[in-house]
């Protein structure tokens, strides 16, 4: 479980917590109606806005946003510059046998294309095609939770509006302006934390993974291409590099794996 995406969110709910406890009572922010119209509302707009299909695939979303998926890019060029190394010994159809050492299915399907003998074209476009419909299928749940960032405010002023028409109503009772007031702008409140401290982040969360995992891909792609074309796996390796920043470029002589000389073979 990625424990940042849900401590994240208690630590925001804390802090609104303890600021509103500083002043006043948090049972005074305590409202079901207006909490009933935000979450309500919010659902209700995001239902009619897609289709059953895409809505099937919500809970799938949200979980995602609480997994934890560790990408380590320069693992992942180790493992490409291996699977060079046996492909330059022993030819690319001993790649067979290393596909049962991968458990990554992209990974699995490029080599089982390049075993099988199709030509580099053929295997860069279905590549390309399979990276191009994750980033669709991603950019759909996307787009589910940032749409309900935008209603959960707007729900919260139609329930303000809601309350403020109710009160005002009865100005003959002065009394009971200054906590119907109150109660009229809790429902903004519950939108606007709703919207800025779930759903946007999440989305935004949910973004950050897929762009993880497409660089992922996109490295997996360049070097198998390059490993169908007979390229030297220490140029593989330097082309490589290239899609990671410098500070994440992990040092030769750390002691976390082998010596590059170790790893690229002459």
């Amino acid at each position: 479980m990625e424990k940042t995406t849900l401590l994240g969110i208690i630590l925001g709910f804390a802090c609104i917590a303890i600021a509103i406890s500083i002043d006043g009572s948090i049972l005074s922010f305590a409202h079901l109606p207006s909490a009933f119209i935000v979450i309500g509302g919010t659902l209700a707009a995001t239902i009619v806005s897609y289709p059953g299909k895409m809505l099937k695939s919500l809970k799938t979303v949200y979980t995602n946003a609480f997994k934890k998926k560790t990408i380590d890019l320069n693992a992942d060029i180790d493992l490409v510059i291996h699977i060079a190394n046996i492909a330059r010994r022993e030819g690319l159809l001993a790649l067979e046998d290393a596909i049962g050492e991968i458990d990554n299915p992209f990974l699995q399907k490029g080599i089982m294309l390049i075993v099988d003998g199709a030509d580099t074209e053929l295997v860069k476009s279905i590549l390309q095609t399979e990276i191009s419909f994750v980033q669709e299928r991603h950019g759909q749940g996307q787009a589910i939770i940032s749409s309900m960032a935008g209603y959960a405010p707007a729900f919260g002023m139609i329930g303000t509006l809601i309350g403020l028409i109710n009160m005002l109503k009865d100005l003959s009772n002065v009394d009971a302006l200054g906590p119907g007031m109150s109660t009229a702008l809790i429902t903004t409140f519950y939108g606007v934390v709703l919207a800025n401290l779930v759903f946007a982040p999440i989305a935004k969360k949910l973004k950050s993974q897929s762009d993880s995992e497409n660089l992922q891909k996109e490295l997996y792609m360049e070097g198998l291409l390059s490993i169908q074309d007979g390229e030297n796996p220490r140029i593989i390796k330097d082309k490589l590099t290239s899609f990671i920043s410098r500070r994440e470029i992990r040092k030769e002589d750390d002691g976390a794996g082998k010596e590059v000389s170790e790893i690229v073979e002459e």
